[in-house]
């Protein structure tokens, strides 16, 4: 059989290591261990990375999708990418490597009045960075994501018009980090996130369901910034999160523009 040359390996001459070299929008199933012991396959767009030294001229992009295959029927928690991520800095040689899984994530919600029950969709996130694994150096964080829709009502609308006040949906991004020996839900994350809102988006709707949230965000007026406040503090309530961000994009009905806020803390 012909040896084919290796064109990735030959030597590179202009001394620049890259930060980070992959692959990008890489459809698969992937598998995901719910709270109640059940899965949920999904499907997940995936971005892998290494870190590649200056005297390589390319990484070995195939390698990416073998060792994904391979993992792909895992359950994918944070020590799961964490091993996955393992195997790819070793295939590849590399000192450090990411990867990023982004997928619909769909829970069963019960409309708040008739409790009539509906799929739920989320946008979801796994975020894996490893450099010097098995080594004294070696550095993992795992971060999870989720967007959250909710309603939110204006207090100043309210407050300056003799009767109604216009509302909107907003989209809370939250991605929490934290240490690889604890665990936190999608679902849990989900729930605490939700009830920051002026009332909780849902599904399906029926005539008493839509009385109710109506009345709800209407006597539970928020800014941006009230919703922003109101997850920072919940997220600082639990002392396995190490770190997080929030964004709240409220989807202004009577502008032309979005209302923002953002925050970070380590």
């Amino acid at each position: 059989m012909t040896t084919l040359k290796d064109t990735q390996n030959l030597q590179d001459t202009r001394g620049i290591d890259i930060q980070k070299v992959g692959i990008k929008h890489v459809e698969m199933p992937l598998t995901i261990q719910r709270k109640n012991e059940s899965n949920q396959v999904v499907n997940a767009k995936v971005t892998a990375s290494v870190s590649l030294p200056k005297h390589y001229k390319g990484t070995h992009m195939s390698r990416f999708i073998e060792v994904l295959s391979q993992w792909k029927n895992e359950n994918l928690l944070g020590v799961d990418i964490k091993g996955c991520l393992a195997v790819i800095i070793k295939k590849l040689n590399a000192k450090s490597g990411e990867l990023e899984f982004r997928f619909k994530y769909f829970i069963d919600k019960k409309s708040p009045v008739t409790r009539i029950s509906s799929p739920m969709s989320y946008d979801c996130s796994f975020e894996g960075k490893l450099s010097n694994p098995g080594k004294e150096n070696e550095n993992y964080r795992f971060t999870l994501g989720v967007k959250v829709p909710v309603t939110t009502l204006c207090p100043c609308s309210k407050e300056i018009s003799e009767f109604g006040a216009h509302n909107q949906r907003a989209v809370i991004s939250v991605k929490v980090s934290y240490d690889e020996k604890n665990h936190i839900w999608i679902e849990d994350l989900i729930k605490v996130i939700e009830k920051c809102g002026s009332c909780e988006i849902y599904p399906l709707l029926k005539r008493a369901d839509e009385k109710f949230v109506t009345e709800k965000a209407y006597h539970n007026p928020k800014f941006v910034e009230d919703i922003l406040r109101d997850v920072v503090l919940s997220l600082r309530e639990n002392k396995i999160i190490k770190s997080f961000e929030v964004e709240c994009e409220a989807f202004e009905s009577i502008h032309n523009h979005s209302a923002w806020a953002y925050q970070s803390e380590e």
